[in-house]
């Protein structure tokens, strides 16, 4: 059973995220899925629109994606915005100088993030992009690393970014763009890792 996407012009507000797939594989994975976002092309532009509408006239000299699941959403806004694309990686993946940092991820356990060195002139826009931002330690990696190269963060980039005392200064600090907005019933259901739509989930909402 595919989903019923809304005509073009008429869509709700972000219908795309009531086909995400809730984790079925225990606590040691994220607690939803959302590449079932990708999938389905309906579903991914519209989510391309709508993250990509506010960095439409912006100055982001480069799309910075986070290991590993940022790197689709990275790429493709790259794409969309007419940039290039930066992969930041976890340790030990890149063949070239790097520079790393250690963070702690969203299930508590300390890893290290690379990215070339040097990967870009001091003063670059970089835009940050995640697939969802929990706890933020990730993020702050990708911050110090950009900021470590003088580089500039233009912005922050996700489908959800969780509302908490981390993500709460990364807003007041940079411009944060999320499919779910703040404030909504979607931003809700992400605080509480739990989404109403998971009730009625199934696999072939997603399909082509």
């Amino acid at each position: 059973m595919s989903v019923e996407t809304p005509a073009k012009g008429a869509r709700d507000d972000r219908w795309y995220l009531s086909i995400m797939s809730p984790n079925t594989k225990g606590e040691k994975f994220a607690w939803l899925d959302p590449t079932s976002i990708y999938i389905n092309a309906r579903a991914f532009h519209d989510l391309l629109d709508d993250l990509c509408e506010s960095y439409s006239g912006e100055e982001v000299d480069v799309v910075a994606g986070l290991d590993s699941m940022g790197f689709v959403l990275a790429a493709a806004m790259a794409a969309r915005l007419g940039r290039g694309m930066l992969p930041i990686r976890k340790a030990g993946k890149l063949c070239v100088d790097t520079d790393g940092v250690e963070f702690s991820n969203y299930s508590g356990r300390t890893q290290t993030m690379e990215m070339r060195q040097p990967a870009f002139a001091p003063g670059t826009r970089v835009l940050l992009v995640d697939q969802w931002v929990e706890t933020g330690g990730t993020m702050d990696g990708a911050i110090r690393l950009v900021e470590r190269q003088n580089g500039v963060v233009a912005g922050i980039v996700a489908i959800a970014i969780e509302e908490n005392a981390v993500t709460d200064a990364y807003r007041k600090t940079y411009k944060c763009v999320s499919a779910v907005m703040p404030g909504s019933e979607w931003q809700r259901q992400c605080n509480g890792q739990a989404l109403e739509s998971f009730n009625s989930y199934e696999p072939e909402m997603a399909f082509p």
